[in-house]
């Protein structure tokens, strides 16, 4: 290769180089149903009412207060649990504090408290 043919080569690589970079946090600012690895970890349990259970199926349905671990405003949804022994403790009008993630492609319950 000439000398010319070598600079092309390197300059080639080097815009290649820096768009591959700028690509890897391009859509880091797009919001996610996922939760933030470190921040999930240390995150406060979502306030919550208990409104029926479904002991045979595991499930719950809880209003609960805004969940900024996956960027998500006040509602009211049905939660499987992790285990079914969690129900045992709950009566519809419950508060609670609880916390879940995304386990198997489903909203799950993995932690709850009664609120005294």
């Amino acid at each position: 290769m000439t000398r010319s043919s070598n600079l092309i080569a390197l300059l080639f690589l080097g815009v290649g180089l820096a768009f591959q970079a700028g690509a890897d946090d391009s859509h880091k600012h797009h919001a996610s149903n996922e939760a933030k690895p470190a921040a999930a970890a240390s995150a406060a349990l979502t306030d919550g009412e208990v409104r029926k259970m479904d002991k045979a199926a595991g499930k719950v349905t809880i209003k609960h207060g805004p969940m900024p671990k996956f960027d998500m405003p006040a509602m009211t949804m049905v939660y499987r649990v992790k285990d079914k022994a969690m129900l045992e403790q709950l009566k519809p009008g419950d508060k609670i504090k609880f916390d879940a993630d995304g386990v198997g492609g489903e909203f799950t319950v993995l932690r709850l408290e009664k609120v005294k």
